[in-house]
């Protein structure tokens, strides 16, 4: 593949993230976003209103900001480790590639 085809290739994909991450909201004026713990929350309720939770959190935010803030922490974590295995994992491939097959270069 040509470095001006993979680009227009990254290029595809990148709108095609932009496009499903701003759809939902396009579309869903109304609907109102809530975490999945506070649906869980309202239907153990609904099931059972005598439940009574095992334990309780041991840190409790001050506020949903903050609580946002831990999520979003916590989800960039996730990924820069993921990246991290992904380009571990494709820069041995390479190296792999480029031993067994010295003439071919990127």
């Amino acid at each position: 593949m040509s470095r001006k085809n993979q680009r227009w290739n990254n290029w595809v994909l990148v709108v095609a993230v932009v496009v499903l991450a701003i759809a939902p909201l396009l579309l869903a004026r109304k609907a109102e976003f809530s975490g999945a713990d506070a649906e869980a929350e309202a239907a153990i309720q609904e099931v059972s209103s005598s439940y009574q939770p095992w334990f309780n959190p041991v840190f409790e935010p001050t506020s949903g900001e903050i609580e946002s803030l831990f999520f979003a922490v916590q989800a960039a974590l996730g990924a820069g480790v993921i990246g991290y295995v992904f380009g571990l994992y494709r820069s041995r491939h390479e190296r792999q590639a480029s031993q067994h097959h010295p003439e071919v270069s990127q």
